[in-house]
């Protein structure tokens, strides 16, 4: 079962498949009562933690998906396809176009002041979601293309990490986060290399470390998920794969459907399409069309700037490009951050990301199919 779970296919098939019945039973007679059960508080004041079971989703399960991000990146900075500045020039170029351009385009059509702190919503790509798209239909293709694309995401996860920390920060507490720094330096520490000494003690050690750090975020002021980020970075490469390995059955098979199970919670609005919010339109256009220009865009650039060896063909491009627009989780995160003050908003920017993420899943299913076939009528082999 916990192959199965692990599998990219399944994971992205389980996501949609969340937010599809999210969408659904929150247009049913149990919509309210879902609701009201996601906006019902649970608190923990000894903590002074006061959240919604909707926040205790987005704040804290889904600090592990980031912790599992961070640990990915890592690995990726250090022995995987970013460890060196040659290898990092693409899909570091394009994940820079791929933000640059979604951006421009939601600005150019949102102009309104009130409505334009969304920009970084359609800049994100879903490293689950568009690994699964590719995993199901481009299994033909050499495998530098999905080196490519998870290359891109989870600069592209980076980048948005980022946003998350300067733009959606409110009140900064700096009391809590100078405390969860020496926290974090001791999971760091205890987290390094240690052949045969990760016990259990060992390791509820690291749960409690790693909970508090979290709680000290969250005190902060700073979004929460950037507890999951700082200590995912500081663990050891050794360590890291271990937790990952762990981890990431339940991150594919719970955390994430859970997730897109709340954040599709939304009614939709009864109002016709000639009436829904700029906002709405910039996120469904910059997703899809954004995205493919500025990612490949990018690595048209950094193409240029590489060596003949090091290029990366066209096809090849289009298709990370198409699959990069596939924005979904932290779409859908940064959506709810952007417009936690305004409801009607936030629903139609939630609707915006899952047609947008759809419309980008197909146009990448297309790119991905005929891609497969250029190289089946190539006769090439997948390069290993």
């Amino acid at each position: 079962m916990k192959r199965i779970v692990r599998s990219e296919r399944y994971s992205s098939f389980l996501l949609l498949s969340a937010a599809i019945l999210g969408l659904v039973l929150a247009n049913s007679a149990v919509g309210p009562a879902l609701a009201a059960t996601r906006d019902a508080h649970l608190s923990i004041p000894l903590l002074g933690l006061d959240l919604s079971v909707g926040h205790w989703v987005t704040d804290g399960l889904l600090a592990v998906f980031f912790f599992l991000a961070a640990i990915e990146l890592r690995h990726e900075l250090t022995h995987g396809e970013l460890d060196s500045a040659r290898k990092a020039l693409v899909p570091s170029v394009a994940a820079v176009g791929g933000v640059i351009v979604p951006a421009v385009v939601f600005l150019l059509i949102v102009r309104e002041p009130g409505m334009t702190d969304g920009w970084p919503i359609p800049t994100a790509t879903d490293i689950a979601f568009a690994l699964g798209v590719l995993a199901l239909v481009g299994r033909g293709l050499p495998t530098r293309i999905r080196a490519l694309l998870l290359a891109l995401a989870v600069i592209d996860d980076l980048i948005a990490i980022l946003l998350i920390a300067f733009f959606f920060t409110d009140d900064l507490e700096p009391l809590p986060l100078l405390l969860a720094v020496p926290v974090i330096l001791a999971f760091g520490w205890l987290g390094r290399d240690r052949p045969g000494r990760a016990g259990k003690r060992m390791i509820l050690l690291l749960v409690l470390l790693g909970c508090t750090a979290w709680v000290l975020v969250y005190l902060s002021g700073i979004h929460a998920t950037i507890a999951g980020v700082a200590l995912g970075l500081i663990m050891a490469n050794k360590v890291g794969a271990a937790a990952r390995h762990a981890f990431e059955p339940w991150s594919n098979g719970f955390i994430l459907p859970v997730f897109a199970f709340v954040a599709a919670l939304v009614v939709f609005p009864n109002v016709p399409l000639s009436q829904l919010s700029p906002v709405f339109w910039a996120i469904v256009v910059a997703l899809p069309v954004g995205k493919l220009i500025g990612i490949s865009g990018g690595a048209l650039i950094a193409d240029a700037l590489s060596p003949r060896q090091d290029r990366v063909p066209l096809g090849d491009v289009l298709v990370v490009a198409s699959l990069g627009g596939i924005g979904f989780t932290v779409s859908l995160l940064m959506n709810g951050l952007a417009y936690a003050g305004d409801q009607e908003i936030a629903v139609e920017g939630t609707l915006a990301v899952l047609l947008g993420s759809v419309i980008a899943a197909f146009v990448g299913i297309i790119v991905t199919i005929l891609r497969s076939r250029h190289y089946a009528r190539a006769g090439s082999l997948p390069v290993r």
